[in-house]
């Protein structure tokens, strides 16, 4: 049998198509059509008011910092679960990572605790942070409104990182559309691909003029290459964003059958002792991204799964157990930690068939049964 992944790119005959128009119009790079297309199609869907197509979302992380005015000296407040790319983009401007632990209602940033932390700063005269970036995990969204109102009260602005959630909703908004600036990543392994690239999006134009001019090596207004700051190249191309504005049409049909995946998970390993699902949060809808559930023996479950030729993976390794951040602060952690010692990632890609989730849960079913 064919080897299963974890969540490999889904695409078709629409792909193609539009890949071949932006071919067949040598639109190939820089810019282009497509991305103006992309942009637009983007923020609309999102339900913001701009968008501007990048290389990666780790460029989208690091451009939004920059617009913040996030420097060396700075501290920006984040969850520790979450990928590296979210801690990474920080140090790039110089600042340190704050780490937060998660709420088990959601394995996101923990309001209670970013309240703690943002209440402990005020009464003792220190500086807060710069900016916090919340993280919407595995496809579920955090809870926006007390970590926005909290944020709002001590004067920090809002990044929501979410790189793994689009298409999730919370409360009726739709993920990306909570923070100052927004950040979503098409890597190929996304709920949708533009084999690689990201977005950033906001509803403040002048910060999305300001991120393509810093994305395209921050060139002056001249005939010649003048430039006056220093800039990045971290602009989309023609060609990824007409895979990408492909990708976008279909993702309504991509998040409905990553839920019923999930769905199927849950149904068939309801009655495993001991072995849980990354919870839906009542306040939203998630797209389960992945789906992920912890066990006690998750190492064991994985090895297994890999002699079978299935590709499970485990939960995100806490940002303040990573030697690269050793020493930075950090507020709790006994949730992260919990959730890394026995969470597991189960294949959860929109192209699997109703025969490849039975083919997991057998694999599952064999070791924890």
């Amino acid at each position: 049998m064919a080897r299963l992944f974890l969540s490999p790119p889904d695409v078709g005959p629409r792909e193609r198509a539009l890949l071949l128009d932006a071919f067949d119009s040598n639109w190939i790079a820089p810019l282009g059509p497509h991305v103006d297309a992309f942009e637009r199609e983007f923020a609309d869907f999102v339900g913001v008011g701009h968008a501007a197509a990048l290389s990666s979302g780790t460029a989208a992380l690091h451009l939004a910092l920059l617009l913040l005015g996030v420097g060396p000296g700075d501290d920006v407040l984040m969850p520790s679960l979450t990928f590296a790319a979210t801690a990474n983009a920080v140090t790039y401007v110089g600042a340190r990572p704050v780490f937060v632990d998660s709420e088990r209602a959601t394995w996101n940033l923990d309001p209670e605790l970013l309240e703690e932390e943002l209440a402990d700063r005020f009464h003792a005269g220190r500086d807060q942070p710069a900016a916090v970036v919340g993280v919407d995990l595995y496809g579920q969204c955090a809870s926006w409104e007390p970590i926005r109102d909290t944020c709002a009260a001590y004067g920090v602005p809002v990044i929501e990182d979410a790189a793994e959630a689009l298409g999730a909703t919370y409360r009726g908004k739709a993920a990306g559309s909570f923070g100052v600036l927004n950040v979503f990543s098409f890597n190929g392994n996304k709920i949708i691909t533009t084999s690689g690239g990201g977005m950033l999006t906001a509803d403040d134009a002048s910060l999305i003029e300001r991120a393509r001019h810093l994305s395209t090596q921050a060139r002056d207004p001249a005939p010649h290459y003048e430039h006056s700051e220093i800039g990045f190249n971290y602009r989309m191309s023609n060609l990824l964003a007409a895979l990408g504005r492909a990708q976008l049409e279909s993702l309504p049909g991509k998040v409905a059958r990553r839920r019923e995946i999930n769905a199927a998970y849950r149904s068939a390993l309801a009655d495993l002792p001991h072995v849980d699902f990354l919870p839906n949060a009542p306040d939203g809808e998630p797209t389960n991204w992945l789906t992920v559930v912890t066990l006690d023996e998750p190492a064991r479950v994985r090895d297994h799964l890999e002699s079978l030729d299935i590709e499970a993976r485990p939960a995100w390794k806490p940002m303040h157990l990573q030697p690269v951040f050793e020493g930075c602060p950090m507020r709790g952690g006994a949730v992260a930690e919990e959730i890394f010692h026995r969470g597991l990632c189960l294949p959860s890609g929109s192209a699997m068939t109703d025969a490849d989730v039975e083919r997991v849960v057998a694999g599952v079913r064999e070791v924890c049964a």
